[in-house]
């Protein structure tokens, strides 16, 4: 079956606007792109156990989703308008935390798909905030890291906290966001070592 030329752009606009809960795909995306100035090409060895394997932080149902949350409360949940990131939050924290270990580190960096050669240092955790707090008017992120090393038979667990100012408008939670989850990323570094 052939597929239309100028039926392509529809069908991919319709797919889009899927993963986005539906309507009108947004004009602008959202993603996590690490502070730390990159270092160029790399060539790191690590001894067994020193690797460092980075893996997907757990979030509960609140946070598996591309819109940002707003925290009204205890008990109540919106979302900033017309904002959307380009993934789940779990996922774009895992990928700038393993590019910010990499990038102020001596350490090997593995990615989880990548343990099977060694994992060494696991640093696993869970995002327990991951947007914007309308009663401190800024944005939170919060992460509860465990750290096991030595095949596991040492584990240190320690909450980073990264915040930044936002009014809570589309136009300045992106970057704010961003802000709080490089503040995290880099203390989580520092922690790790290397």
């Amino acid at each position: 079956m052939r597929i239309s030329r100028s039926l392509i752009p529809l069908a991919l606009a319709a797919a889009l606007g899927g993963c986005f809960g539906g309507g009108k795909v947004p004009a602008t995306l959202y993603t996590l792109s690490p502070n730390a100035p990159d270092p160029g090409t790399l060539s790191r060895a690590a001894a067994a156990g020193q690797a460092v394997t980075i893996a997907v932080p757990i979030i509960d149902k609140a946070l598996r989703t591309v819109r940002v949350s707003v925290d009204r409360g205890p008990t109540q949940l919106q979302y900033v308008k017309d904002v959307q990131l380009v993934d789940y939050p779990d996922k774009l924290f895992q990928q700038l935390l393993s590019e910010t270990v990499r990038r102020t580190t001596n350490r090997v960096v593995l990615s989880p798909d990548q343990a099977s050669l060694d994992p060494g240092v696991v640093v696993t955790g869970q995002l327990q905030k991951f947007g914007y707090d309308s009663g401190a008017g800024q944005v939170v992120v919060q992460y509860d890291a465990a750290l096991s090393t030595d095949g596991g038979r040492q584990i240190e667990s320690r909450r980073f906290t990264g915040t930044a100012p936002s009014d809570g408008t589309a136009a300045t939670v992106g970057s704010a966001l961003n802000d709080a989850a490089n503040q995290v990323a880099a203390d989580v570094a520092k922690w790790i070592g290397g």
